[in-house]
């Protein structure tokens, strides 16, 4: 007996101590069954029967306790740690408890039913859920590599002959700004350009201005020529976007031709991802979704993009599509040819539609299966047709409504035990196994 049900049974006797003078007065009811449960009130248990009075004048014959409700004739014992061993006589297991009766009715109701009593289901950790309708989203991960925005990238290649007089930006890796110089140099190609325009009357000086600016002349330098009068020795080559310098092929006093890359420069304030998905995940993909990035380098620090672009080819070795994602980049956080991992969350449809949890589902490969709680410690089993499948729960066709109690915790230790039952009822007489 606990300390509190110790305390309810001297409760009891007390309020009705007063009373126990009469003869046949009950102090309290105990439980029927002798468990130490008790009650200052007549009342039933679970299963019906009577609490049996107690009373406090030992003169007074108490009355004999109300007889159990006839079940009859027990089909069968089974065993009390719920393994598959049956016996049709009482017997004890190795342990040395006595195996449970089972009658006829705890076989009734739906084939592979249970009932369980509340203490059995606390000490299986059952857990119930609603069923639900829900909008499912699948989480799609790929592997993908940091790239540079082929719309920000530009070379200086001059279109003319020269000779590198100066380099100001001399390494690879240097930052430029728009409009920085990024050499000076020699051309007679350009210096006969000028002086053509310097000396040509009217509309042929129109002409030489023309191919001043075909040669990609800067406005200040065809200013300076028309202040001064004078051709300029060396000119400067500025930068032509803001970036990063990928590649330098200049060389201090190299001789280039026209249409050579001096440079190539890169705006990485703006990156792409491009992430592999495998195939059968492109039809939840669509331009616009945001994506979820974290690469190795920063891995508490997650990045997010939207996808843009979906390429129309599959590779034929990985079975895998290309995304391409658009990422801010304003603190250059992300290098070219960085390794990502990319999450995607997809909806499966706009609609919502019944699901459980996955651990409600019992798959036998063949049969699909939720256990269903009907009045409290009642469970019965239910087909049930299934559906997709995303981010810990399933989408269930048939077999069980929205609002449905579903088993998902300890639900195997239920369904064994139904099926137990289920294949029990197959038989007119169980048979004890042969040691």
């Amino acid at each position: 007996m606990t300390k509190l049900q110790l305390v309810l049974a001297m409760l009891a006797a007390a309020a009705f101590s007063a009373q126990a003078a009469e003869p046949g007065q009950p102090l309290y009811y105990q439980d029927p069954s002798g468990q130490s449960d008790f009650s200052p009130t007549p009342k039933k248990d679970a299963q019906g029967r009577d609490y049996v009075a107690v009373y406090d004048d030992a003169d007074t014959p108490a009355p004999p306790p109300a007889p159990k409700a006839d079940r009859g004739k027990p089909v069968y014992y089974r065993n009390p740690m719920g393994l598959p061993d049956t016996s049709p006589v009482p017997k004890k297991d190795s342990m040395g408890m006595d195996y449970v009766p089972v009658y006829a009715d705890d076989l009734a109701g739906a084939p592979g039913s249970v009932t369980i009593s509340p203490e059995r289901v606390q000490m299986l950790g059952v857990r119930t859920a609603a069923v639900q309708m829900r909008t499912l989203t699948r989480s799609i991960r790929a592997v993908a590599t940091v790239a540079i925005d082929e719309r920000r990238v530009a070379v200086a290649a001059p279109r003319f002959e020269g000779w590198i007089d100066t380099l100001n930006v001399s390494a690879t890796g240097d930052a430029v700004m728009r409009g920085q110089t990024l050499f000076s140099y020699y051309s007679p190609d350009l210096a006969l350009a000028e002086r053509e325009y310097l000396l040509a009357p009217g509309e042929l000086a129109q002409s030489a201005l023309t191919r001043l600016e075909n040669l990609n002349i800067p406005p200040d330098e065809i200013a300076r020529l028309r202040k001064t009068g004078q051709p300029g020795r060396v000119a400067s080559f500025a930068a032509p976007i803001s970036g990063v310098v990928l590649e330098k092929a200049a060389i201090q006093g190299m001789r280039f031709a026209a249409g050579d890359t001096l440079y190539r420069i890169a705006d990485l304030s703006h990156v792409w991802v491009l992430a592999d998905v495998f195939e059968q995940d492109i039809a939840d993909i669509h331009p616009g979704q945001t994506t979820h990035i974290i690469v190795a380098a920063y891995p508490d620090t997650p990045f997010s993009g939207q996808v843009t672009f979906i390429y129309p080819t599959i590779n034929p070795t990985t079975r895998t599509a290309k995304l391409r994602i658009e990422v801010d980049n304003a603190a250059q956080l992300l290098k070219p040819d960085m390794y990502a991992t990319v999450e995607i969350a997809a909806p499966l449809g706009a609609a919502e539609v019944l699901a459980v949890p996955e651990s409600a589902v019992l798959d036998s490969g063949t049969r699909q299966v939720v256990l269903v709680e009907g009045k409290p410690g009642h469970f019965e089993p239910h087909d049930v047709t299934l559906g997709r499948h995303a981010d810990g729960y399933v989408e269930i066709h048939s077999g069980i409504l929205a609002g449905d109690k579903v088993v998902v915790g300890a639900n195997f230790l239920i369904d064994a035990e139904s099926n137990l039952r289920t294949a029990l009822q197959t038989f007119t007489a169980p048979v004890e196994a042969k040691p």
